[in-house]
């Protein structure tokens, strides 16, 4: 997921003398990319979690308490005119692994979220990919990897909140089994497009993907994102559509500013049909997430992101019927020492309803339980990632 999907061409640059070390092609193993990091955290919930210490409507910091966020090693390398292959391997370990798994990988059809049952373990990724030499090259990637869609990724260290917003979670899939060709058409437009195994699922039928991704300017990237297919198991006969927009942009000193949207509909949602209340038993969801960070020395950045979201049937959210929801989120990153990282987060999650379920007791004091009685969930998170490399 991501703008990191979004391909940045190649601008025109003075000619640099021959002596530059510019000028000398990469070797094969410079062309290999290594990333790696290790992430732990404690979030509090202010409001009075339910479920036994659980925050609402969240994915990884779903839970209360301290958690072993995520431990990652991932290797890759892109193709190249010199060496016109490439490959991807992304292995995870942590809590947060058994949310990303895609059915049929380590996670069963029966299995329901938060997937404690599941193997604390992922392939994240794993694929090839190769560089034809057709027009300015036709890129061919076939195998497990991340999607196209969304602005917030899974790794937190690429990320300028903690915690990850309600598109992240529930707007957009995560990960795709299958193949994708790209194809750079100009400096600043490259269009990507493929067959996959559905959402976040290896045993699905074909769904299809693509992108748009835009470069009109050094300091803005754009794209256009979208997937389209049947993604209910054992039926394909429904189809779930949605478009995704991100836009981003560096231009200002030390300003990262970025806008994600998101539109989605599913014909015959097996949730709402499995209500037996209504006749339409189609979903829409749709929404937006509004980012901006300043970088106030090398080590200190404060990140803002406002978004809300609208679940129009009660379909993403399991709520059952139309649910609006707002989040705010500020985060305070320091890094204390090389690729050491400390994250302080406040997030105020707000509905229209409620549906954030809260610790109460009875008047008579007979029974203590869990009712959804608070239209607004309060926390703060700590974290700290060191990034390997």
């Amino acid at each position: 997921m991501g703008l990191a999907a979004v391909a940045a061409p190649a601008w025109a640059q003075a000619p640099a003398p021959e002596t530059s070390e510019d000028e000398k092609p990469k070797s094969f193993w410079e062309e290999h990319k290594l990333f790696s990091y290790i992430e732990n955290s404690a979030t509090f919930n202010l409001t009075g979690s339910g479920r036994g210490g659980v925050n609402e409507l969240r994915v990884y910091d779903d839970h209360e308490g301290y958690t072993f966020n995520l431990a990652e090693l991932s290797l890759k390398k892109d193709p190249s005119e010199r060496y016109p292959f490439g490959y991807g391997l992304v292995l995870t370990a942590g809590i947060d692994s058994q949310k990303n798994h895609s059915i049929g990988i380590f996670r069963d059809e029966d299995d329901e979220f938060p997937f404690r049952n599941t193997a604390k373990f992922d392939l994240q990724e794993a694929y090839v990919s190769g560089l034809v030499p057709l027009g300015r090259g036709l890129s061919v990637k076939g195998g497990k990897f991340v999607s196209l869609l969304g602005y917030e990724v899974i790794e937190s260290p690429n990320n300028l909140n903690f915690s990850r917003g309600y598109l992240f979670s529930l707007a957009t899939p995560l990960a795709h089994d299958g193949g994708l060709l790209s194809y750079t058409l100009t400096d600043w437009l490259s269009v990507t497009a493929g067959a996959v195994l559905g959402w976040d699922d290896a045993k699905n039928v074909a769904s299809y993907t693509g992108q748009f991704a835009f470069m009109p300017l050094q300091d803005l990237a754009a794209s256009l994102n979208w997937i389209a297919g049947p993604e209910q198991i054992d039926d394909d006969n429904h189809q779930r559509y949605v478009l995704d927009w991100v836009l981003s942009y560096t231009g200002f000193k030390r300003w990262t500013l970025a806008l994600n949207a998101d539109y989605g509909r599913e014909d015959k949602d097996a949730f709402i049909t499995s209500l037996g209340t209504r006749r339409n038993t189609d979903a829409t969801w749709w929404g937006w997430a509004a980012y901006a960070a300043y970088d106030w020395t090398d080590k200190l950045r404060t990140s803002l992101r406002q978004e809300f979201f609208r679940d129009a049937h009660g379909a993403r959210t399991g709520f059952g019927a139309a649910l609006d929801l707002w989040s705010t989120t500020a985060t305070i990153q320091y890094r204390i020492w090389k690729g050491l990282v400390s994250r302080l987060e406040y997030r105020h999650d707000a509905a229209d309803e409620r549906v954030f379920q809260v610790r109460y007791s009875r008047p008579d004091r007979t029974a203590d339980g869990l009712l959804p009685r608070s239209r607004s969930l309060d926390t703060i998170s700590i974290s700290l990632y060191y990034l390997f490399f």
